[in-house]
């Protein structure tokens, strides 16, 4: 699968501009870049905007590591913590499986900026939907 193909099946990864540099079982990377109208006052990208790029990843990763026949995976939880903001240049998010179970997958996910600083840190919950 290529990134477009990726894209293709998340719209809204489309719609913000969001690019898939790796996607592996072991590892999902995606790249956003920085953009005014992704900004909250001030022109610190928008945490919600951060939290999408981490839940693409997060979602494609858990995808990649479903059981066999599941339908498919949703999101079920997801903490963020936020560590500093970005006001240039572009974030990127590495996903990685932390469990894979029958009925919930579980992903890290890290989001850097351009100078590979730590910006936040999110802890993903998906629900293997069963494939009947």
């Amino acid at each position: 699968m290529d990134d477009e193909t990726l894209r293709d099946l998340m719209p809204f990864a489309r719609t913000l501009g969001i690019s898939f540099l790796r996607y592996a079982p072991g590892e999902v990377r995606g790249r956003l870049e920085w953009s005014p109208g992704l900004c909250t006052a001030g022109g610190a990208l928008h945490g919600g905007v951060i939290m999408t790029l981490a839940d693409s990843t997060g979602g494609a990763c858990a995808f990649l590591n479903l059981p066999e026949r599941s339908a498919g995976t949703t999101t079920l939880e997801s903490k963020t913590n936020f560590m500093r903001a970005v006001r240039d240049g572009f974030i990127e998010a590495v996903s990685r499986p932390l469990h894979a179970g029958r009925t919930v997958i579980v992903v890290e996910t890290d989001v850097r900026d351009a100078s590979d600083r730590l910006v936040a840190r999110v802890t993903q919950s998906q629900l293997v939907a069963s494939g009947g």
